[in-house]
């Protein structure tokens, strides 16, 4: 092979191989989920001494447009100066959100969810030391032709105390793309469901601005924009308490 042929074949794998350096990053951001954020958090219980503890959810996930699978990053943090006692995380759906599986955590039975919540995992994150974070891999469904929440109570390993609670904080979108292959969701905005033809598609089920109401009086009470709802808190404290959405 000549040597200008053999500089000409040299070059080309060169310029692949640096093609390639280019796109591969590119691609991966595709899957970025943007900052992550604790918009619709508050504090309920008084955490011990020294011990602060948030949680976080990605600030915009992509939901398939076919299959309406969608995956999030549920984050608890301790952004204290001292370890946690032993701790867990919930993950809890609302209307059009439904949470289908939650890495390294046990589904919620039906009985024990919060009031309107249809799917929910307890996530079992012990003694978390100060400054530091645990984040879970969750699967979820999302019904674009609705809307959808999510919320994320951090608990006592008894269930008994929550000390910090996200939500129920809705995911959705202004700008529907039902011709798509995904639908871009922020974190902190109601969905507007749009379908085939550019107009609303018939919602689904129970109305989402309906808010259930217990027997024993527990609700959803909307607490200004941030959107954090809880139930009243049962007087007695000795058993482990349903969680409160």
């Amino acid at each position: 092979m000549s040597s200008r042929r053999m500089a000409v074949v040299t070059g080309s794998l060169v310029a692949a191989s640096f093609s390639a350096v280019l796109i591969l990053p590119f691609t991966a951001a595709a899957d970025d989920q943007g900052p992550a954020s604790g918009k619709g958090g508050k504090a309920v219980d008084q955490a011990p001494a020294g011990v602060r503890l948030t949680t976080t959810l990605p600030g915009k996930i992509s939901v398939d447009n076919s299959s309406q699978k969608t995956a999030i990053t549920a984050t608890v943090r301790n952004e204290g100066t001292k370890e946690s006692a032993g701790i867990r995380l919930l993950v809890v759906g609302f209307d059009g959100l439904k949470v289908t599986g939650a890495r390294g955590c046990d589904a919620i039975a039906a009985k024990d969810l919060p009031t309107g919540a249809n799917s929910g995992f307890s996530c079992p994150v012990g003694a978390l030391g100060a400054g530091k974070s645990a984040s879970y891999p969750v699967d979820a469904t999302f019904d674009l032709g609705g809307k959808g929440k999510i919320c994320l109570p951090v608990q006592s390993a008894d269930g008994k105390k929550t000390f910090w609670q996200q939500g129920p904080v809705p995911f959705g979108t202004t700008n529907p793309s039902p011709n798509a292959p995904a639908t871009p969701l922020l974190l902190g905005t109601d969905n507007k469901p749009v379908g085939p033809g550019g107009d609303r598609l018939p919602k689904t089920g129970a109305s989402p601005d309906v808010v259930p109401l217990g027997a024993a009086g527990a609700a959803l009470v909307a607490a200004g924009a941030a959107g954090v709802w809880w139930s009243r808190r049962r007087a007695d404290c000795s058993s482990p308490r349903r969680p409160a959405c």
